[in-house]
């Protein structure tokens, strides 16, 4: 059987094992996917296939550091990582080259562009998150439900909730971290997933 037949799920056990031919076919499933995820992001055909082919090299060079779920999440988040990076890379060589600095609207439209860039990789990263935690930091964050509100809806106790909440927010610096995102302080993270 070829590892088209494979299941993500089996195809990330390949790809741990250093199967050349699992991570081929994540490659195949994936690249176009993730090509469209790129454009939508950035708007630049080469610049996008530039960031995929980025993110499929790094797959496959951290193999066995990532622990993914849900392939084609972990996928998407990256590519907007990618983005993301990119972007910050572009600016600050756009301020080096300019003499003096001019202040405009154009400085907001990137602080907007950052803010919308973040919420997008924090969205990715939660999905990616056990589906328990998940749910807590959904009733928590996106219901604005209360700890106690959630621990009865859950059946889980309020301490429970807050671990649950607290272990979520980790998750997230952490893997922000990970990726060169500087580091958020937790009212920073809720904000942007408003």
């Amino acid at each position: 059987m070829g590892y088209g037949q494979y299941t993500d799920e089996e195809l990330l056990q390949g790809l741990q094992q250093s199967k050349k031919g699992a991570y081929n076919e994540i490659y195949n499933r994936y690249w176009k996917r993730m090509l469209i995820v790129a454009l939508n992001h950035s708007e630049d055909d080469y610049t996008a296939k530039d960031i995929v082919q980025e993110v499929f090299i790094d797959l496959w060079e951290k193999r066995n550091s990532y622990e993914i779920r849900n392939l084609a999440a972990y996928l998407a988040t990256a590519v907007k990582f990618q983005v993301f990076k990119y972007y910050r890379k572009e600016q600050r060589r756009a301020l080096l080259a300019k003499e003096n600095y001019v202040f405009d609207d154009r400085y907001e439209e990137e602080g907007q562009l950052h803010a919308r860039f973040l919420k997008d990789m924090i969205d990715g990263i939660v999905e990616e998150l056990p589906e328990k935690c998940r749910l807590v930091f959904h009733y928590s964050r996106n219901l604005g439900l209360k700890n106690e509100e959630i621990a009865e809806r859950t059946g889980i106790t309020k301490k429970t909730v807050e671990n649950t909440l607290n272990r979520a927010l980790r998750i997230i610096r952490g893997k922000l971290r990970n990726h060169g995102i500087p580091l958020l302080t937790i009212a920073q993270i809720l904000l942007l997933r408003k």
